[in-house]
């Protein structure tokens, strides 16, 4: 049986070999990495699957800012080859965007394949005016709005939210 619970500090370890496996050392040097560096991940919204106690899944939100509006960065979303098709990449993505929401995030970002997060409504329209921090396949970078209209129009880059302190996030 698997189950989702919010990322714990011990948890670390083990999300740290899942990603690895998952994506090898040249996750290091993506173009959002840029974003997450010297950052954690947003409190309560980064999760992990569990069968039993074992790390099998992980998804991490990321405070940043995107042409200074407030929005939170996914990724990275990894499922253990050994649990793959068995749906947990889709209930990590669905309780993340249920728990952004709540939070008060506005919008969510990531870099990803553009046929799987369609299904959970994400689009390549909504960036077309936001500039990462690095090269991007632009067909790749994707957002979703979780409140109406929060990138409407948004021009401009995405960064840390930390570099910007009227939307950071309280501790």
């Amino acid at each position: 049986m698997i189950t989702l619970v919010h990322e714990r500090a011990q948890d670390a370890p083990a999300i740290e070999r899942l990603l690895d496996r998952a994506f090898g050392p040249e996750r290091w040097q993506k173009t959002c990495q840029r974003l997450r560096d010297g950052q954690a991940p947003l409190d309560g919204l980064s999760l992990v699957a569990l069968a039993d106690d074992a790390v099998v899944g992980t998804v991490r939100l990321w405070p940043v800012a995107a042409a200074g509006r407030r929005a939170a960065l996914l990724g990275p979303l990894a499922v253990d080859a050994g649990w793959r098709n068995h749906g947990i990449g889709g209930k990590l993505m669905r309780r993340a965007i249920r728990g952004a929401r709540e939070a008060g995030e506005q919008a969510i970002i990531l870099v990803g394949d553009a046929p799987y997060y369609a299904r959970f409504g994400f689009t390549a329209d909504l960036t077309s005016g936001l500039l990462l921090p690095g090269p991007v396949d632009r067909a790749r970078f994707l957002a979703r709005e979780l409140v109406p209209g929060a990138l409407a129009g948004a021009k401009g880059p995405v960064v840390a939210a930390s570099a910007l302190p009227h939307v950071r996030r309280a501790a």
